[in-house]
């Protein structure tokens, strides 16, 4: 057969493997990766075990057919099949990001009860292109990277894309070859759909292999960004304090790129929210605070300009309500919460009452900031009143466990964003994100 296997899959570790899932529609992409990478681990890696996932997301009729049709192919093909469905009312709108999250969401919990750490898609080149060009259009500058060859979903499981550097028609050509074939879902001609579109004009223009050449040379500018980011945490961004963060003040002299990126991912850090702040914003917010501005506020996060440093907290408006302590849960965005079922306990911000009753007698200087940063912190509440902040013993003798969450990397990771949330993850003091599946990635380039 024409396509080199060992090419596509042969930066992957896969033979350390047991387990690897392929998310299959039965369309031509995914269908192509499935056979392909059964042939690499056939001759490469014979004990690494296969699970093809099929997602019904219950938005067209057909697709419960289609995945009993994709079934029979995996098992002629002696590979193992299961087929999830996307249970429950749909959203009215936003119903493709939705699908997207659920998806995802279907195929991880699959990964996990096999013990699989690696879900392989059958992204294309034209795939990247398409997503290169739908992003542009929405003026989004980072997006422009594309997609990245593996993301981290959910701080839990790897999302590979080993076929970003295959053209589609080359893939249809294999399977003619190998005289498989595949499921056509209508919706991709549908042009009510915003990708449907942009791949009609595409296939005018002629420009996919540009954008997609496009796509990669800034997926390297952004790992480069990212890593001068990650050495800037580092060297400047501390937690003194449950809540506090703080600067060096002589990030303010600073005015690079790399500069307002930490900044962003500060912000978003210190706010909880899952996307960095507009890039825009940031940096004027940054020339605000070295105009001598004393308090500025963005993304949920206060910052406020002292002579020595630059101090962020959660800003105490918008906390969430208090909730019960049985069940898991992520807090307002900055907190992974892990009950073990004591429906008497309570979460709720510490407030500022409690607060400063904690820093009473301190003769700090920053006693004022220690005080609103542990007001917005989250504490564990009984029927005789405050256990302690929740990242306290106290709180774990209790039975209720905490982790602190780097928002805007706790749902999506991309890999080449990776040196930056390991560096946030070291300013949290919580666990590194789990190395990505290629090999070598640890080494420098020659």
């Amino acid at each position: 057969m024409g396509i080199d296997v060992d090419r596509i899959f042969g930066d992957l570790e896969l033979g350390q493997r047991s387990r690897l899932v392929v998310a299959i529609s039965g369309g031509s992409d995914s269908l192509a990766l499935l056979v392909l990478l059964k042939q690499y681990l056939d001759r490469q890696a014979s004990a690494t075990r296969l699970l093809a996932v099929t997602v019904d997301h219950g938005l067209r009729p057909e697709a419960a057919k289609e995945a009993l049709a994709v079934g029979d192919l995996c098992r002629s093909l002696e590979i193992e099949h299961r087929a999830v469905a996307w249970a429950g009312a749909k959203p009215q709108t936003g119903v493709i990001a939705a699908a997207r999250e659920a998806r995802y969401d279907l195929l991880a919990d699959e990964a996990s009860a096999v013990g699989a750490d690696c879900i392989l898609t059958g992204h294309t080149l034209d795939d990247q292109a398409e997503t290169v060009a739908m992003r542009a259009q929405r003026g989004q500058g980072g997006g422009l990277a594309g997609m990245a060859r593996a993301t981290l979903f959910d701080g839990r499981v790897w999302i590979v894309r080993p076929l970003l550097g295959m053209r589609r028609q080359a893939l249809r050509e294999e399977l003619i070859a190998r005289e498989l074939a595949w499921i056509e879902d209508p919706t991709n001609l549908n042009p009510a759909y915003e990708r449907v579109r942009v791949r009609a004009d595409l296939a005018t223009s002629g420009e996919t292999d540009r954008l997609a050449a496009q796509a990669a040379s800034a997926g390297r500018a952004r790992q480069a960004l990212a890593e001068q980011a990650a050495t800037l945490l580092d060297a400047c961004a501390s937690m003194p304090s449950p809540g506090l963060f703080r600067l060096d003040a002589r990030l303010l002299e600073e005015k690079g790129d790399d500069t307002v990126h930490a900044l962003r991912v500060v912000l978003a850090l210190v706010g909880g929210v899952a996307r960095l702040p507009d890039a825009a914003r940031t940096r004027a917010l940054h020339e605000k605070l070295n105009h001598g501005l004393p308090r500025v506020s963005l993304s949920r996060a206060v910052v406020d300009r002292r002579k020595d440093a630059i101090w962020l907290r959660r800003e105490k408006r918008g906390l969430p309500d208090p909730i019960r302590a049985d069940a898991s849960c992520v807090w307002d965005g900055r907190w992974h919460l892990m009950g073990d079922g004591q429906a008497h306990l309570q979460i709720a911000a510490l407030g500022p009452r409690l607060a400063a009753e904690l820093v009473a007698g301190d003769a700090m200087p920053s006693q004022g900031l220690v005080r609103d940063a542990l007001s917005s912190e989250p504490a564990l509440y009984g029927p005789n009143g405050l256990v302690g902040l929740l990242a306290c013993r106290s709180a774990a003798e209790a039975g209720v466990h905490s982790t602190r969450i780097a928002s805007p990397f706790a749902r999506f990771l991309p890999d080449f964003d990776l040196p930056l949330a390991a560096a946030a993850t070291r300013l949290l003091g919580t666990d590194a994100p789990p190395s990505p599946p290629w090999k070598h990635h640890n080494e420098p380039e020659a």
